[in-house]
């Protein structure tokens, strides 16, 4: 159940496409089959169709995905962008899924490269865009989190878990009887309904129906409790639908606990034959829902919205998250961790590894900060979702299609090895110039602009922490008295939620003496300067020259100065390669030098290749970063230290 819908079809109208007319009969039939989810018959007719339109091969492609052939969804869909009309910027993103879904990363970040040309604007593109470097750090087990299958899970799909009291429920489409009456069109397996296991550890034991009164003859399923466990909401389908689409929409409805029976189900003020709504996430006290619908004025596919009831139980119109959380594609399967506002979610849509991923996103003023994809082994390349978490035990379940598991869909628990917390941190120490830390330093915490974000002073123990975004670039400075400022940077891109970064202080006489003796003077050697190069170039530039000459100037005026060139190179290119060119830069530098001086050994090259930018534009792997090259040029640099004075 990794869309919001519910496929269930009252009946099949004769014009379901205005250019049925062109097609074959054979692809007519496909496209009757699709309509009705009954995607196994589709396929059939589909392949027996010769030709077969662009909409028919999308719909082909979307079949075999839907039935989890997505070796074969891959290849239809790689013959279709090849066809010379009739392509949609959304068949690239389409394939780009399910080449991310057979773990062909390489070949699916080029079909969102092609997206993104086609369609720059769509939330989407912009967050692989903006992530796009992260992937390397993505696919990394960072030691932040446990995840383990648990016993309880069948052949059938096991999904969704909710707390409720000591317990945990559920939305499965196993059976406790032998008599199976109606099945899904689409899956082919029994309907969805709701079980209860009681906690047993790490493990949950063997599950319960949950209420047979609630079963209806269509889905029920997933559930969300209130603290007490005395309210519950929970998606099911419409069964009295008449919209015209004649597709049975998700609603939601309300059940209370008393007398020792729930209720009948009481309907959500918002419920829509129009459109579905689903995957409740009540509040501890119930008078908050977070929930997934389709209704128009969203984003684009499903989208995750928030209502809150008075005191009269009267909800109030649906809010938007917004488009910080929200894309075009799918959002749902909302999660709030009370104890500290941080929101889980699954998404096609934030930049991840492959169908659906697990999000984490903090408050943030009045909504919410952009969200974090915590990375592997919470999201693999397949299908990801409905996780939950205890703020205080730091435990928590998610649902899962990955390899390895029982069944189809599978429940796993979760250890938040470093807590549940949608906010990364920057973590560090104010030291000295020997590393002891320095207590009472005043730390301030800058975005890119030098604006002040945070401030903290240290203790005893010199720590310093604070809460911030992910792919964000920051500046921390630190102040002392009887010291001279010290700074660092710092990034949040990758999964890592812990980055730590140290700041450096020098007392007032060490800063003098570090003037004098690496490279900064007071008086007459002023400062030693910094010469750059052409991109992938070692040669000498001819505005280098006056540079470098000023540098002989000095070094001749201080006959026992020793001095060291140290060459880098922009993030462009494998490090490999820019190791060498940096330390042919250096030789080339330094070779400059020794012509013109006494003691030609009193200087010496060395390469430091990428690793410390000057300007921060790192690149991962084949991406490019997305500075300028102004800043790029910045980190085609030798550096001259004076050793010696």
């Amino acid at each position: 159940m990794k869309n919001i819908y519910i496929p269930i079809i009252l009946f099949i109208g004769l014009s379901l496409s205005a250019v049925s007319q062109e097609k074959s009969a054979k692809e007519i039939k496909g496209d009757k089959y699709a309509f009705r989810y009954d995607y196994t018959n589709a396929i059939d007719s589909y392949k027996h169709s010769k030709p077969l339109s662009v909409e028919g091969q999308r719909r082909l492609a979307e079949s075999y995905h839907y039935t989890n052939q997505n070796i074969e969804s891959e290849i239809i869909y790689s013959k279709l962008i090849t066809t010379q009309s009739g392509i949609l910027p959304e068949d690239y993103f389409n394939y780009a899924m399910i080449l991310k879904m057979n773990g062909k990363y390489d070949e699916a970040h080029k079909a969102m490269d092609k997206f993104n040309s086609l369609k720059p604007e769509d939330l989407r593109a912009k967050s692989y865009m903006e992530n796009i470097s992260t992937f390397n750090s993505l696919t990394k087990d960072q030691g932040s989190y446990k995840v383990e299958n648990l016993k309880i899970n069948s052949a059938a799909k096991d999904f969704a878990p909710a707390y409720f009291l000591n317990k945990i429920v559920f939305a499965s489409t196993r059976t406790l009887s032998k008599m199976i009456k109606r099945k899904d069109n689409r899956t082919g397996l029994p309907f969805l309904n709701l079980y209860v296991s009681e906690i047993d550890g790490t493990q949950l034991k063997d599950p319960e129906n949950f209420n047979k009164s609630m079963n209806t003859k269509m889905h029920d399923g997933p559930a969300s409790f209130s603290n007490n466990g005395t309210f519950m909401a929970f998606t099911t389908n419409n069964n009295d639908d008449k919209s015209k689409d004649k597709v049975v929409e998700l609603q939601i409805s309300f059940s209370t606990f008393k007398d020792d029976k729930w209720s009948d189900p009481l309907p959500f003020t918002f419920n829509n034959p129009e459109y579905s709504v689903g995957h409740p996430c009540l509040s501890n006290d119930g008078k908050t829902m977070y929930f997934t619908s389709d209704m128009p004025g969203g984003f684009g596919g499903s989208d995750i919205y928030k209502t809150t009831a008075d005191d009269k139980n009267v909800w109030t119109k649906p809010e938007n998250l917004g488009n910080k959380i929200n894309t075009e594609g799918d959002e749902m399967f909302p999660f709030i961790v009370e104890s500290n506002g941080t929101l889980l979610f699954s998404s096609n849509g934030h930049f991840g590894l492959g169908g659906q991923d697990i999000f984490m996103s903090f408050t943030s003023g009045k909504g919410f900060a952009k969200p974090v994809n915590p990375g592997n082994p919470l999201n693999t390349m397949n299908d990801d979702f409905g996780a939950i978490g205890n703020g205080t035990t730091n435990k928590g379940y998610l649902s899962s299609n990955r390899t390895g598991g029982n069944g189809d869909d599978d429940i796993y628990t979760i250890d938040f090895l470093i807590g549940i917390d949608g906010q990364k941190q920057i973590k560090g120490f104010a030291k000295d110039r020997n590393l002891t830390v320095l207590g009472n330093v005043f730390i301030s915490l800058l975005d890119e602009s030098n604006k002040v974000l945070d401030t903290l002073t240290t203790s005893e123990n010199g720590s310093f922490s604070f809460k911030v975004e992910s792919n964000t670039n920051y500046l921390l400075t630190g102040k002392k008295r009887k010291f001279n400022d010290g700074n660092n940077v710092a990034n949040t891109n990758g999964n890592e939620q812990i980055v730590k970064a140290d700041v450096i202080l020098l007392t007032k006489a060490e800063a003098i003496a570090s003037e004098i003796t690496e490279g900064k003077d007071l008086a007459e050697l002023l400062a030693l300067n910094t010469i750059f190069f052409d991109y992938g170039k070692s040669d000498i530039r001819k505005d280098a020259e006056p540079d470098l000459d000023k540098i002989i100037e000095i070094m001749n005026a201080y006959p026992n100065m020793i001095v060291e060139s140290r060459s880098y190179t922009d993030c462009r290119s494998s490090k490999e390669y820019n190791q060498l060119l940096s330390e042919r830069r250096a030789k080339a530098s330094s070779d400059y030098v020794k012509q013109k001086i006494s003691n030609p050994s009193r200087i010496n090259g060395k390469g430091y290749g990428e690793p410390k930018l000057a300007s921060i534009c790192p690149c991962e792997g084949p991406i490019l970063s997305e500075c300028l090259e102004g800043e790029h040029q910045k980190n085609r640099r030798t550096e001259f230290i004076i050793v010696k004075k």
